[in-house]
């Protein structure tokens, strides 16, 4: 039976998303998310106590992830539910620099030795501190 499907996009045995097509936008996010963290999508199974199967179809198919599963998976991958759901980010208005962000802006222009230096010198005042 098989054969006569071998050119069908979908493949009988796995009924899943033919890789050629796009998945989800929560889709893609949990795909990014997951490879970033560096696990295969068994892995992150495991770790989920589902299938592997579950995993895919979520990367792939899932349009309406369960509200558990999406928490359950941020906290695992550790990312936030909002960044797997696509919610914007809330721009947070800043003021000026303080002049610590200014000399600090300033160290990381400088060479490396010099960084290592000024890093010696508030570790040691920061010990001295304690």
């Amino acid at each position: 039976m098989s054969v006569i499907f071998q050119n069908h996009p979908y493949n009988l045995a796995i009924m899943a998303r033919p890789t050629s097509k796009r998945g989800t936008d929560f889709g893609e996010r949990l795909a990014e998310a997951r490879k970033s963290s560096g696990l295969t999508q068994h892995q992150l199974a495991d770790k989920l106590g589902v299938s592997q199967q579950m995993v895919d179809y979520y990367e792939r198919r899932a349009r309406n992830p369960s509200a558990v599963f999406v928490r359950r998976v941020a906290a695992l991958l550790d990312v936030s539910a909002d960044t797997l759901l696509g919610a914007p980010t809330a721009r947070v208005k800043r003021g000026p620099l303080s002049e610590w962000e200014k000399r600090v802006n300033s160290i990381k222009g400088l060479p490396r030795d010099k960084q290592r230096e000024i890093q010696n010198v508030v570790d040691a005042l920061l010990a001295s501190a304690a």
